[in-house]
């Protein structure tokens, strides 16, 4: 396991977490790895979705890892109502498998990444990072799948046309880059830019457009045809 944390390498304190699971074997399990990483901190722990709305609403932590499949009130659920009425705080999804069909729900609800149960530390600390720091802790496979989802949503494809909103034609370039599934540091190769340069364009459009996360900016990209759905062509 790596020696730096989320704390260690970005100076800020430690992050606080709540662990939400309705089996409490895994829930435990969970809380007592976490004790053991670096920059995390357990503030809280509990078995369905109304006891994370309910421990969010009293802690404020800045993670929540939830389980997807709950009774009272499911992991999907539960991070939409924790996004609308705390978001200060992030979610990201426990799910046993990556191709977990409760998955795509908890994302389009609100949740930044998720994490299979048997993630080791690292890959934790990772995930934690990514949230904290605005990227989406997705892997590209998941990312990609999500992305056809929302695209099949979609009724039609309009024409390119102008920016909307005030975004710049390198914003725009960004927005396409991010609908391809690239990470920020993809997309500053892509560019050759710093990664720095790839985050500010993305701040700066996120703020013009009114958007929250990666997966509103696909949706966004592909209703204004600033981005091409997978399988489809933009004429």
């Amino acid at each position: 396991m790596s020696g730096s944390g989320a704390g260690e390498s970005t100076g800020r304190p430690p992050a606080r977490v709540v662990v939400v699971d309705d089996q409490t074997v895994v829930r435990e399990g969970i809380v007592m790895l976490l004790g053991l990483l670096p920059g995390i901190e357990v503030v809280g722990s509990g078995g369905d979705g109304e006891e994370a709305v309910a421990l969010v609403a009293e802690l404020a932590p800045d993670v929540v890892l939830m389980d997807l499949r709950m009774p009272r009130c499911d992991g999907a659920e539960a991070t939409r109502r924790i996004r609308e009425q705390y978001p200060g705080t992030q979610v990201v999804v426990l799910t046993t498998y990556a191709d977990d069909e409760s998955l795509f729900p908890a994302l389009k609800a609100g949740a930044r990444g998720y994490l299979t149960k048997d993630a080791g530390g690292d890959e934790i600390v990772r995930a934690v990072e990514d949230v904290l720091s605005g990227d989406a802790g997705l892997a590209p496979k998941i990312q990609r799948r999500l992305l056809e989802r929302l695209s099949q949503a979609e009724t039609a494809v309009p024409e390119a046309k102008e920016p909307p909103d005030g975004i710049t034609a390198r914003e725009a370039e960004v927005l396409e880059l991010i609908a391809d599934g690239l990470s920020n540091q993809e997309i500053a190769r892509s560019l050759h830019v710093s990664t720095a340069t790839v985050k500010t364009h993305i701040n700066n459009l996120f703020a013009k457009a009114g958007l929250k996360d990666r997966a509103q900016a696909v949706r966004y990209a592909y209703q204004h045809g600033l981005a091409r759905p997978p399988g489809t062509s933009i004429p």
